[in-house]
């Protein structure tokens, strides 16, 4: 019998939401790499509205402000500026951040709410950047995890507010040889959980306490008669995606592995008109799947019957190249769709 193995992942509640809409608990994420064939990941996005997200593709080169949140300078006092090294494919939220991407390389993050988060008092003596753009500066520079982890240390990250709402995040990113890490920031520290073992995450309480929680569940000898935590609570969430992942059998190829994890994915998702306790109601309004081994980015609108997806191969990140959008709400879009991308005025941010 295979016992459940600890993974990763949340999602995020947007940092820049409607100024009426309360902060909630949402998402998921499912990382799969040990399957032999492809190290491939799922993430939901839950939330009560459109975020907005846009397919957008970054080339190399682009100049950055970690302290611009928009046409705002939401960081004064020394704030992070870099020029991107890696080419990235990002689904990005509100046109002010991004919250789910790869790069050209194979490293991807996912960005995801937890309540808990305090990112400490700003110290301007390191580099300031903004949480919203806190997955992007990781696609940008780094190329592994353990990059990634590196060069967080030369930055601070902060707390930012849009809308009326605090961009309470953690982030989860992994790498095409199927590294993984969970960062949290908890009473003003960083936390992190490094390892290819961290495959699931959602959100609230702390992943350490998410752990503590699944060791307690007795999921050694699955049935369909086993129990499992059924509503759309952040635990449920975790442990369910923990004890069905566990159980995956063999791909066959890449495209079954794709669909291993996005079948997770859609079992975590919330259905619409669910309720959150004490948040009103909150339904997923996206699913991705990333291919790390293949380079390739798959997008499920809930709202449209059709699975999109691109070939990172076959998308300009040339220093030169125009940053290149498309809005995946259009019923018309399916199957891969590089060749619907059109030219941005500019770039996001």
């Amino acid at each position: 019998m295979r016992m459940v193995r600890y993974l990763l992942m949340s999602c995020v509640v947007v940092l820049a939401t409607a100024a009426a809409v309360p902060v909630a608990e949402s998402c998921s994420r499912i990382l799969w790499n040990d399957n032999g064939l492809a190290v491939v990941v799922a993430r939901t996005m839950d939330w009560p509205e459109s975020t907005e997200p846009i397919l957008t593709v970054f080339p190399r080169g682009l100049k950055r402000d970690g302290g611009r949140l928009g046409s705002v300078d939401v960081v004064e006092d020394n704030p992070m500026k870099w020029t991107s090294k890696y080419g990235s494919l990002a689904t990005t939220i509100y046109g002010i951040g991004t919250a789910d991407g790869v790069n050209e390389r194979g490293l991807s993050a996912h960005m995801l709410y937890l309540q808990a988060t305090n990112f400490g008092p700003r110290d301007a003596s390191k580099p300031g950047l903004h949480a919203g753009l806190w997955a992007q500066y990781l696609l940008d520079n780094a190329a592994t995890v353990t990059e990634a982890l590196e060069s967080l240390n030369a930055v601070q990250v902060v707390m930012i507010e849009a809308r009326g709402h605090k961009a309470s995040v953690h982030l989860a990113i992994e790498d095409a040889g199927g590294d993984s890490a969970v960062i949290e920031f908890v009473d003003g520290k960083r936390v992190v959980h490094h390892g290819r073992d961290y495959k699931i995450m959602t959100n609230d309480p702390t992943y350490e306490e998410q752990l503590a929680l699944l060791r307690k569940q007795d999921f050694s000898r699955p049935s369909s008669d086993t129990p499992l935590p059924g509503n759309v609570s952040a635990v449920d969430r975790f442990q369910r995606a923990a004890y069905f992942s566990a159980m995956l059998p063999r791909p066959k190829d890449d495209r079954e592995a794709v669909a291993a994890v996005l079948a997770i994915a859609r079992n975590v998702s919330v259905p619409f008109g669910a309720p959150y306790r004490k948040f009103g109601i909150y339904n997923t309004e996206y699913r991705t799947v990333i291919d790390l081994t293949n380079r390739r980015y798959f997008f499920e609108l809930a709202t449209s019957p059709n699975v999109i997806w691109m070939d990172l191969a076959k998308l300009n990140f040339a220093p030169d190249a125009p940053v290149m959008v498309l809005n995946p709400d259009d019923l018309s879009l399916s199957g891969e769709v590089s060749g619907r991308l059109a030219r941005a005025p500019k770039a996001p941010f």
